[in-house]
């Protein structure tokens, strides 16, 4: 299995498989993260899709968070250039993990994928916490890893509240940018109810992981 320790398209006709989150999760609010969360069961949880994206199981991923980060100190956590270094598990803690993810989803030592978390650290998602981590399949870098960076200068240029962003991304990733209220296009990350309102983009372009 080729699995990459760190961790968008919103299209308009959803294909759904199992797994995924409903639409009503997205009030719900999102656990405390905790390394000592059971790992769930090998065999117990299924890959969703959604526009031919793959989604985790709600029941065995719903996202977790990083206690640590608060709205009020965004400038000094997921704002801050190189913070997220600064709390990713090292990969002796993630190798072991992975593996256990993977046999939780039935997945083979043939599937290609990335170890994610489903809350991305750059958004304030739990570092270790197994409910906030699994396998998702498909190529590295994968469209999830934009959504997440676009989050980010969103939150970090204050148009979208850091915890709706975290539910969003943790209910269904692939309409993240729909349910907060953003339009995405032209390299551009704006309100959707505004479009003269747009993030300052952070990233430009690279891929810094989650």
């Amino acid at each position: 299995m080729v699995l990459a320790a760190g961790c968008s398209p919103n299209g308009a006709s959803p294909t759904s498989g199992g797994g995924g989150a409903p639409a009503s999760a997205s009030g719900s609010k999102l656990p405390v993260g905790n390394p000592d969360a059971p790992m769930p069961s090998p065999g117990t949880c299924k890959v969703g899709s959604r526009n031919d994206q793959p989604l985790p199981d709600h029941d065995c991923t719903p996202g977790a968070i990083n206690a640590d980060v608060k709205q009020s100190n965004i400038d000094r956590t997921i704002c801050k250039v190189g913070w997220t270094a600064t709390v990713r598990p090292p990969s002796s803690v993630t190798r072991v993990m992975k593996a256990k993810s993977a046999r939780s989803y039935s997945l083979g030592r043939d599937v290609a994928g990335e170890y994610d978390h489903l809350v991305p650290l750059e958004l304030g998602g739990a570092p270790d916490d197994p409910r906030n981590l699994w396998v998702e399949p498909g190529h590295i870098p994968n469209p999830k890893d934009a959504v997440e960076h676009k989050l980010n200068d969103a939150v970090c240029s204050g148009l979208v509240p850091l915890a709706k962003a975290q539910r969003a991304i943790a209910v269904r990733w692939v309409t993240a940018y729909d349910d907060v209220g953003l339009r995405v296009g032209g390299g551009k990350v704006c309100l959707r109810d505004n479009p003269s309102k747009c993030a300052k983009g952070r990233h430009g372009g690279r891929s810094t992981g989650d």
